[in-house]
């Protein structure tokens, strides 16, 4: 049996640039790809906290240490700079495999400066 799991995420990412000319994907900053682990034209799913849209792109790198989160082409539509996103990357693996794994959770703040990291959630209380 093969399992979809969570590999990696940026938390309450904010979008610094919408640029609907751009061929596509979502330019992220050098930094932030590496330590999520997200490479360079790895599939990511980005949610938007400001309206709700769910939308599939690929990671392309932005220059490191600039904080740029900029989502390109026709996804542009679906986030303006100043939204809060998450974004997420999963990765396909066998049932022995997953329950070892364990994903790379990065949070940011306003300037998608790193606050922490983790491996795990918190369980939510009832």
């Amino acid at each position: 049996m093969v399992l979809t799991l969570l590999k990696a995420k940026l938390h309450q990412a904010r979008v610094t640039h919408a640029e609907l000319e751009y061929e596509g994907s979502c330019a992220i900053d050098a930094a932030l790809l590496d330590a999520a682990g997200i490479l360079p034209y790895e599939q990511i799913q980005i949610y938007n906290l400001a309206n709700g849209e769910r939308f599939t792109t690929y990671a392309i790198q932005a220059q490191r240490g600039s904080g740029v989160i900029s989502v390109n082409g026709a996804a542009a539509h679906k986030a303006k700079p100043g939204d809060r996103v998450i974004i997420c990357a999963y990765a396909q693996l066998d049932a022995v495999e997953a329950r070892r794994f364990r994903p790379r959770l990065v949070y940011l703040d306003s300037e998608n400066r790193i606050v922490r990291t983790a491996h795990t959630t918190p369980v939510q209380a009832a």
